[in-house]
């Protein structure tokens, strides 16, 4: 079997990150039909992820109940879902919870803190530290099952190491001494339970044993960010159950902050904006306040300045070009005296740009909207842009004659090629007998006569 690319919107031949597919085996009738994921240790092996992730991953999006046979390796999905949908999930995972949001390198670690309640992620290429910066249901399974924590067999062996607890209490006394004895009602030496760390308050916390034995300077600094994305994160359930034009408004006061930082050409800024935005639920919305944020009457220039920053939110987005139009529509009305007359030149600028597609503004020129500015305002706006509008079909039918005439000249080229064939046997061509000959015998005759 072969491999394919962890991110697969990498098409580079000699990327170095493989994963196998996906193997989905569909079982059982009826109600009680389920998909079993043959391959998925191996999957989560190349992903760095335990296997429980992308499964609960594959549930929480179907809708769907997940169960773990961790002793025959059997990771099941109820219903009956195809492989190509599952690879296309997990992609939808690796981007979330495997690539890094700085260098796009899939060689992160989760790192976990249950006390907090937050997950972080490190990167091992680009030293990137943070938090996830979006709310999935995944989340919690995650909070609750770390990375670290071998969740087949977390429940036994910690169950088995409270018994030998209690069968060395019995055995040696409450109060006895020496190795492999009791101290504290804890197990000590060789049979204290492995699965079990002690830090020096005595309680058993992993958290806290890792914080104690890294004091680095790094290190803290870590856990300062940590507590920082921590507190965060605590808002993100707030802020989704607030109305639409809250979430507007946190969004807004992020980008104009940046805008006056001088940071929105930066990549993290940028990434940031996105993951706010998705995190908001508004994305689709952003290029209205981005519109009114970095446009005015000298629009021309910073289009092409913030390129990027809007591709990030229109590109291949129909409905997120036509808010942008809106916004564009809003700052040709506040700035009529200057921008009213280069609104043909302004719509070909974010067309060559490939920010506005060709089918968005044609869907836009049918219609005279007062959504966004008054009535008047959108017929003289539309009025304006009535040149580029012709120019633009204009093009398209050329392009689409042009594209006959091929098709056209290819039959052609088909039919005479086809035309000059020569017979497999020369067809013999009847030869027709001269009427001279017999016109001449006939006179003769009638001479005769």
């Amino acid at each position: 079997m072969g491999s394919v690319n962890v991110n697969r919107n990498v098409s580079d031949l000699f990327y170095r990150y493989k994963m196998p597919p996906l193997v989905a085996k569909v079982e059982g009738k009826g109600n009680g039909i389920k998909t079993v994921i043959v391959n998925m240790s191996e999957v989560a092996k190349a992903l760095s992820r335990p296997p429980t992730y992308p499964t609960k991953y594959f549930g929480c999006e179907l809708g769907a109940q997940t169960q773990f046979d961790f002793k025959n390796e059997r990771f099941i999905v109820n219903g009956s879902h195809d492989a190509v949908k599952l690879q296309d999930l997990l992609d939808g995972f690796i981007r979330k919870f495997v690539l890094c949001p700085e260098c796009d390198n899939p060689e992160t670690d989760l790192i976990v803190s249950t006390k907090r309640g937050t997950i972080s992620q490190g990167c091992k290429a680009c030293g990137f530290h943070g938090p996830l910066e979006f709310n999935h249901k995944l989340n919690t399974y995650i909070l609750k099952n770390p990375p670290n924590i071998n969740p087949a067999v977390q429940g036994s062996s910690l169950t088995e190491g409270k018994k030998r607890t209690k069968r060395s209490k019995k055995a040696n006394g409450d109060n006895a001494n020496g190795d492999g004895q009791e101290q504290d009602g804890e197990s000590v030496g060789l049979d204290a339970p492995g699965d079990v760390t002690t830090n020096d308050n005595g309680a058993d916390e992993d958290d806290d044993t890792k914080w104690v034995v890294d004091i680095s300077e790094e290190a803290v600094r870590a856990r300062m960010q940590d507590l920082t994305d921590g507190a965060k994160n605590i808002t993100i359930s707030d802020d989704l159950e607030k109305p639409e034009k809250e979430r507007i408004d946190i969004l807004y006061e992020m980008v104009k902050a940046k805008r006056d930082a001088g940071v929105l050409d930066s990549p993290q800024s940028q990434k940031e904006l996105v993951n706010e935005a998705e995190r908001l639920d508004i994305k689709t919305k952003t290029p209205l306040i981005l519109a009114e944020l970095l446009f005015d009457q000298n629009i021309l220039t910073q289009v092409k300045k913030h390129r990027m920053l809007i591709l990030r939110f229109t590109l291949n987005d129909k409905k997120a070009q036509k808010y942008l139009i809106g916004g564009l529509e809003q700052v040709i009305a506040m700035h009529s005296d200057t921008l009213m007359n280069k609104v043909p030149g302004l719509l070909k600028v974010f067309y060559d740009l490939d920010i506005l597609g060709e089918n968005v503004i044609m869907e836009w020129a049918e219609k005279i909207s007062k959504k966004y500015v008054s009535k008047d305002v959108s017929q003289e706006i539309h009025n304006k842009a009535a040149p580029f509008i012709k120019w633009l079909k204009e093009a398209e039918e050329e392009e689409s004659s042009e594209s006959d005439e091929e098709s056209d000249q290819d039959v052609e080229i088909e039919y005479n090629e086809r035309a000059q064939i020569t017979p497999l046997k020369p067809v013999a061509t009847p030869v027709k007998k001269p009427q001279i000959d017999d016109d001449d015998e006939n006179d003769v005759d009638i001479d005769a006569i």
